[in-house]
């Protein structure tokens, strides 16, 4: 946040002046790998029937407050009543509508970095602690022994799985324990099951533990599988009486008509997508070996297994790698190295072929000439 004046230091509430913004860091390139986006083409078809919804839609008029029509869809996908689903406006919605009901003033949140940066951000926005139980260091996999010795002393918890940036994907078995070990609600974030699905060949998905679990939270967006960052859409499945929480504290009419629309024409497609999430997790298989490659030549590279649509790739001087990508190839990706546990990391989104050798190409000189 840029330093504020003496006057608004005394007008927003006291917690909140020193508090920076999330940033992307965006800048446009010809070659976007940096927000884990769905770089591939709406699947054929899909795109003419979003643009048949909206072109049908009316704008005069206040959308359906819950989203009904879209959540009848989700619900009939997952295989659960409408009472157990609530669509917002993209997951982070739904995320911090999570923290601001669940968290509070008094109240600490069990977090799992290296993770989503937001989960910690909008705890403080809701004046939530955070109670931090590192990742091991060198797998980044999940240390579940001191998460559940911690879990008793939280009030609610949140486990990505796959894992931005990291992509590991969480183990069901400790889903259910940590149910358990915590006493208020634990929310699983899916925003990249999809492409964990598609490399298990099985679904992994944590929703199964409801009917056991009533303070389980699956969070889901079709903001990456779905290739539907713009449209802003996630939902979350949960027991009734936690769905009836989130509709009571929900922004009113945050999902707007537009949205509700193409979403429910991409869900209503969504066997269509399963070739393109296929196709990326082919890719990233292959981007990581390609990566690997580079490592068995004697260059410096580190490149983890990932079940989402990304990789978390370590290699020397990686912000002068990160600058020069952007510089003199037009590629975007991220950079981890300024977040603990992620010294000289950056994140590679999966794109599409082409994109993919593009960025190898240059990753094969640029690593080589900053060794």
């Amino acid at each position: 946040m840029a330093e504020l004046s003496q006057k608004m230091k005394e007008l927003v509430q006291p917690y909140l002046a020193s508090i920076e913004p999330y940033d992307p860091n965006f800048t446009p390139t010809s070659i976007n790998l940096s927000a884990n986006e769905n770089t591939y083409p709406v699947p054929e078809g899909v795109r003419e029937a979003v643009d048949a919804a909206l072109a049908a839609t009316p704008l005069n008029r206040y959308p359906d407050p819950m989203s009904n029509d879209l959540r009848d869809e989700l619900a009939a996908w997952h295989g659960v009543p409408r009472e157990m689903v609530c669509a917002g406006n993209g997951g982070d919605e739904l995320l911090y509508n999570f923290l601001l009901a669940f968290g509070g003033r008094g109240r600490t949140l069990l977090n799992c970095p290296p993770c989503f940066s937001e989960y910690a951000f909008f705890a403080s926005l809701v004046e939530t602690g955070v109670h931090d139980v590192w990742r091991d260091p060198k797998t980044f996999e999940l240390d579940c022994a001191a998460v559940l010795e911690a879990a008793p002393s939280c009030d609610l918890a949140i486990v990505t799985s796959p894992n931005n940036p990291t992509g590991d994907v969480a183990p069901l078995d400790f889903i259910g324990k940590l149910c358990e070990a915590c006493p208020g609600m634990v929310m699983v974030d899916e925003a990249y099951i999809e492409f964990a699905d598609a490399s298990f060949g099985a679904k992994t998905t944590a929703q199964g533990l409801i009917e056991k679990y009533s303070n389980i939270v699956i969070l889901h967006t079709l903001s990456k599988a779905f290739g539907a960052a713009g449209a802003r859409c996630g939902y979350v499945i949960a027991a009734p009486e936690v769905i009836d929480v989130f509709a009571a504290i929900r922004q009113i009419y945050s999902v707007n008509v537009l949205t509700q629309a193409a979403a429910l024409a991409a869900v209503r497609a969504r066997d269509a997508y399963a070739p393109v999430v296929a196709q990326v997790a082919a890719e990233r298989e292959r981007v990581k070996t390609a990566l690997e490659a580079l490592a068995a030549k004697g260059l410096p590279v580190e490149v983890w297994p990932s079940f989402g649509n990304f990789l978390l790739v370590r290699t020397a001087h990686a912000t002068r790698v990160r600058e020069r990508l952007r510089d003199e190839y037009s590629i975007l990706v991220r950079d981890f190295s300024y977040a603990p546990g992620l010294a000289d990391c950056l994140r590679i989104t999966v794109g599409t072929p082409a994109e993919n050798d593009a960025v190898l190409s240059a990753l094969a000189v640029l690593v080589k000439e900053e060794m």
